[in-house]
């Protein structure tokens, strides 16, 4: 890999990363709150039959919300930077193409201008 190559890369998991926690900020911090206190009540009602409202019970249903704010959090910033990686390789494909035509219209206008 080239360094362009290797910082073009780098950038766009920045950017990619980036625009996924404003995502997570944006849209997801409501569905990790509520799918982390939600699962955590389920697997709990799961271990033992009705929830009293004791502190156990709330302290184990705040560690869920974390845990499900975290999950979504990750999910967020890993999809945004595989994205970005994602569009950092189409726009160097690009460019790379762009760069070869430009070339190949260089070197023609050379040799027309050579037969003439």
């Amino acid at each position: 890999m080239t360094g362009e190559r290797k910082k073009a890369l780098k950038e766009g998991r920045k950017i990619g990363a980036l625009a996924g926690a404003i995502l997570f900020v944006v849209f997801g911090i409501v569905p990790g709150f509520y799918f982390g206190s939600y699962a955590t009540l389920v697997f709990l009602s799961r271990l033992g039959g009705p929830l009293d409202r004791g502190l156990i019970v709330r302290m184990l249903v705040v560690v869920g919300i974390v845990l499900g704010l975290i999950c979504v959090a990750a999910a967020t910033i890993v999809i945004g930077s595989v994205i970005g990686t994602m569009l950092a390789y189409v726009e160097e494909a690009e460019s790379e193409a762009l760069k070869g035509k430009a070339k190949a219209k260089a070197e023609e206008a050379k040799s027309t201008v050579s037969h003439k």
